[in-house]
């Protein structure tokens, strides 16, 4: 990665650990932020969807783009 560079790691599903089924039981999925640009130990807490991935990366690309997502961007950047 070059020092611009942010890396987004996701899931496109979530299962439920307390379910015996393995099927997509869970709309909540992990993420993981990370670059040299991100702050360490941000919680960005539960969120609504992942239009606001796509929104942060629009952002962070100063790239046009009619999103439904929220941006996060200003809440990782140091």
């Amino acid at each position: 990665m070059k020092d611009d560079d942010i890396l987004f790691i996701t899931a496109d599903h979530g299962c439920d650990p307390s379910t015996e089924s393995t099927d997509h039981s869970r709309e909540y999925t992990p993420l993981l932020v990370y670059g040299k640009k991100v702050k360490a130990g941000i919680n960005l807490g539960t969120r609504k969807g992942f239009s606001d991935i796509a929104a942060t990366i629009a952002e962070y690309l100063d790239v046009e783009a009619d999103i439904a997502g929220e941006s996060f961007l200003s809440q990782v950047l140091k």
